[in-house]
Formats: C-alpha cells, structure tokens, sequence
C-alpha cells in the first residue's frame, strides 16, 4: 500500500513536472518571440537613428548653405547701399554743376548786355565825332579804353565758354555714370529678388525638414518608451524565468529524494521477496520433512 501510495505520488509528481516542463516550454517560446520584437525593434531604432543623423547633417548643410546666402545678401545689400550713396553724391554734384552752369549763363547774358550797351555807345561817339572834335583825343582815349574793357570781356567770354563746355562735358558724363548707376541697381534689384526668392524656398524647405525631423524625434521617443516597457518586460519573464528555475530545482532535489526513497524500497522489496522466498523454500522443506 505504500509502494501504491508512492507510485501514485510519484506519477502525480510526474504529471505536475510534465506540465511544469510544457509550461517552461511555452514560456521560452514566448521569451523567444518577444526577444525576436526586440531585436526588431533595436534594428528599427537603429535604422531611425542612423536617418535622423543623415537628417541632421542635410539639416547642418542647408543651413550653412542659407548662412553663405545670408552674408551674400548682406554684401549685394552693402554694394546696394554704396551704388545708392554714389549716386547720391552724383545728383548732388550733377545740382550743383546745374547751378554753376545757371550762374554761368546769367553772367554771361550780363556781359552781353553790356557789350551791346558798349557797342551803343560806340556807335553814338563815332556818329559823334564830327561835332565833338575837339574832345576826339579824349574820346579816342575812351575808345581804347574801351576797347580793352571789350577785350578783356572777350577774353572772360571765352573763358566762360570753355567752361561752360567742360562743364556740358561733366553733365554728359554724369548723366552716362547715372544712367550706368541705374541699370547697375536694376540689375542688383532683380538679384536682390531672386535671392529673397531663394531664401523663402530655402526657408519652406527648412520648415518641411524641421517638422519632419519633429516627427522622427516623436517616433525615436515613443520607441524609446516601447523599448523601455519591453525591457521591463524582459526583466520580469527573466525574474519569472529564475523562479521556475528555482522551482524546477526544488522540483529535481525533491525528485532525487523520492528516487533514493524509492530505491530504497526496491531493496526492502527485493529483501523481502528474497525472504519469502527463503521462507517458502523452508516451509517446502518442513512439509516435506513432515511428510
């Protein structure tokens, strides 16, 4: 009865560790697959991170690329700026050539005036002299003195002419140099234009790229946390993992007890089938002794 009693706990035993045992199998075989996940998971991170550096590095590109357009700007901005004070500085003097050419002009009708008020008087004298011969030696004096004034007037009329020509040659020239200003800041105009152009489109593209590397860093973030909750999980299937180990442990040494136990009741069971046998064999020979 209690070999019976302990082939029955042994056989309870034995279905417990075969369930034990299908039990340990599944969980290896569900550790194994979520370690699969994970190493999905890492290569995805991996791939993520390895395209948010290549991110990054167009990123630093464009950027240095808008920096360099940046301080191109600035330069075409200065040149606009010095074409524009040039200018300036050219209508200034183109004013004031203006006004001297003016100031010219009004001396010079002067002069005339007052050559044809000499020339007057010179005709009058002349018609004059058969009256006034008697002063005609004071008068020829007049004449020669009056001749120098109109030479000396001749002479500042040339002067002023040349003058007058070399300042119609400066207002030529300055109109040609503004002129040459003003195609010159048409031109940087539509340089200006494209270059702003330029930078909004560089600037949409950098926008785009900005929300797009948002987007990754929020991916990267919520990996990160699925990552972290599927190390927490690791974590408590390898605690569980040690557990059934220690079950199991406790499981084999309880085994191994029941195994010394039970050999050691094969070798009392032996002994005693070797002592009935001894026994039968006396009592064969008693009967036989008593027959």
């Amino acid at each position: 009865s209690t070999i019976q009693k302990q082939r029955q706990e042994l056989q309870l035993f034995i279905a417990e560790l075969k369930d034990r045992d299908k039990e340990l199998n599944d969980m290896v075989a569900v550790h194994r697959r979520q370690f699969l996940a994970w190493e999905d998971d890492r290569q995805k991170i991996l791939t993520l991170a390895e395209r948010c550096n290549l991110l990054t590095n167009e990123l630093n590109k464009r950027n240095e690329i808008i920096k360099s357009l940046t301080k191109k700007l600035k330069f075409l901005e200065s040149q606009q700026n010095d074409s524009k004070t040039t200018l300036e500085n050219t209508q200034q003097k183109f004013k004031e050539l203006s006004h001297k050419v003016a100031d010219t002009t009004l001396h010079c009708q002067a002069l005339e005036e007052k050559n044809q008020s000499l020339h007057r008087s010179v005709l009058e004298l002349s018609a004059k002299t058969g009256q006034l011969q008697a002063r005609e030696q004071e008068l020829l004096t007049m004449l020669k003195l009056k001749d120098e004034v109109i030479l000396e007037t001749t002479d500042h009329i040339t002067e002023f002419t040349s003058k007058f020509r070399k300042l119609e040659s400066a207002l030529r020239a300055a109109k040609t140099e503004e002129f040459s200003l003003n195609k010159e800041k048409q031109d940087l105009k539509l340089r200006l234009k494209e270059l702003i152009l330029e930078t909004n489109k560089l600037k949409d593209d950098l926008c785009e790229k900005m929300k797009e590397n948002n987007k990754q860093q929020e991916e990267i973030l919520h990996l990160r946390q699925e990552n972290g909750s599927l190390r927490n999980e690791l974590a408590l299937t390898v605690e569980q993992a040690k557990r059934k180990d220690q079950l199991l442990q406790s499981a084999k040494s309880k085994q191994a007890r029941t195994d010394t136990e039970l050999s050691s009741l094969r070798q009392i069971y032996i002994k005693q089938q070797r002592d009935l046998q001894f026994l039968h064999v006396n009592l064969e020979s008693s009967q036989e002794l008593r027959q």
